[in-house]
C-alpha cells in the first residue's frame, strides 16, 4: 500500500437528532451544543486539526440551516432530507470527500487537542496494509459519559475482536478506504455493518487513545464533561 500523501479528509457525523439531550436540542442541532462554551463539533474539529486535518465535510439533517449558518460557508455540508444512518450518511457524502482513505468522526465525543496524537497512529496502522479499517478505541478508565462497560476488545496484536483482549469503547473515529462502501446498500445503513465485516476477516484494527475521552450523549454526561473541564 502506498504512503498517504496528505492528511485524509474528515467526515463529521452531524445529522443525528440528539433526542437524549433535549430540551437543549429543541433549539440547537446536537453538534452545536456547547460544552464549557465550545460547541461539540468545534471540539472534535480542533482535535483533528491539531494533528494536521485541513478539510472537513459534515452531514446534516435536523436544523441543518443552523449548522450552515454557524460556519458561514467554511464547512462543506451534505444535507440529508431523511436520515441515512452513519454508513449511509458517509456514502452519500463520498463525492465531497477527495482523499482515500477518509476519517469518519462522531460529533458527540472528543478529547482535548494536544493531549494525544491518536490519528497519526491510526494512519501508521492503515499504511501497514494489514488493516482495512482502523478504529480509535478508549479504555473505560479514561472515559466520561459512557453508559456501557465496553463495546468490544482489543487483542495484543492491535486487532479488534468480539471477546479476546482488553475491553475497550469505540471512541467514535474510524479510518477506512472508500472501497469499503462499494457493495453497500443505497439508503440508510450503519457503519457497524462495515466494522463487523472487517472483524470477521480479522482486518479490523484498533488504536488506543492515551488521553481522557468525553462522550456527551445526555444531560448527565454533559454536566460530567463540564465538571471535568472546569
Amino acid at each position: 500500500m502506498t504512503e498517504i500523501a496528505r492528511f485524509p479528509d474528515v467526515m463529521l457525523l452531524a445529522a443525528g437528532l440528539g433526542t437524549r439531550l433535549r430540551p437543549i436540542t429543541q433549539t440547537l442541532p446536537k453538534p452545536l451544543v456547547p460544552v464549557s462554551g465550545t460547541p461539540l463539533i468545534e471540539r472534535v474539529m480542533a482535535s483533528a486539526r491539531a494533528e494536521g486535518a485541513k478539510r472537513f465535510v459534515a452531514n446534516a439533517h435536523y436544523r441543518a440551516d443552523q449548522l450552515l449558518a454557524h460556519f458561514g460557508g467554511l464547512l462543506k455540508v451534505s444535507r440529508e432530507d431523511t436520515l441515512l444512518g452513519t454508513g449511509g450518511g458517509v456514502k452519500a457524502a463520498l463525492p465531497m470527500l477527495h482523499s482515500d482513505p477518509i476519517l469518519v468522526m462522531n460529533t458527540d465525543a472528543f478529547w482535548l487537542p494536544g493531549a494525544d496524537t491518536p490519528l497519526a497512529r491510526m494512519l501508521e496502522r492503515w499504511e501497514g496494509g494489514e488493516a482495512e479499517t482502523v478504529l480509535l478505541c478508549v479504555h473505560p478508565s479514561r472515559a466520561t459519559g459512557f453508559g456501557r462497560s465496553h463495546d468490544f476488545c482489543l487483542d495484543p496484536f492491535g486487532r479488534v475482536t468480539p471477546d479476546y483482549g482488553a475491553p475497550v469503547i469505540y471512541a467514535g473515529v474510524a479510518l477506512l478506504g472508500k472501497a469499503a462502501f462499494a457493495d453497500t446498500p443505497d439508503g440508510a445503513f450503519s457503519l457497524t455493518k462495515l466494522f463487523d465485516r472487517a472483524m470477521e476477516r480479522e482486518t479490523l484494527a484498533g488504536v488506543a487513545l492515551n488521553a481522557h475521552w468525553f462522550h456527551v450523549g445526555d444531560p448527565e454526561a454533559l454536566a460530567a464533561a463540564e465538571q471535568e473541564l472546569a
